[in-house]
């Protein structure tokens, strides 16, 4: 059987927890990066999982690369905001490990799977 939905997707579920990490780690932000950088992180975060859907569900392989690229690419803007947040000692050197290393996997799918369309 094959392929039936995103949600079958490794790589899908990887970045559902990844989004779900960020969110608990920010929930420790300061109040005053509520609409800065909390934000920005957790819709960055949550662009990753939600591009892979939409993606999967475009009906050309072009398409799909595309959104997979558009997926990566929050994905990237993720682990920058994780090393400023981690700068500002928003997050411990730990806790910013977790997720890089969780982000990190996530690319390393996200990357096997846009190879594999080519």
């Amino acid at each position: 059987m094959g392929l039936q939905s995103y949600r079958d997707l490794i790589v899908w579920q990887k970045a559902i927890e990844l989004v779900a990490e960020v969110y608990k780690s920010t929930q420790s932000f300061p109040k005053d990066e509520a609409y800065g950088l909390t934000a920005q992180l957790r819709r960055a975060a949550v662009s990753i999982p939600s591009n892979i859907a939409e993606g999967q569900g475009r009906l050309s392989t072009g398409e799909f690369k595309q959104f997979l690229g558009n997926a990566r690419g929050s994905l990237y803007e993720v682990q920058t905001q994780i090393t400023i947040s981690e700068k500002l000692q928003y997050l411990s050197g730990a806790e910013a490990k977790r997720i890089l290393d969780m982000s990190v996997e996530v690319a390393r799918i996200l990357n096997g799977l846009l190879a594999s369309l080519d």
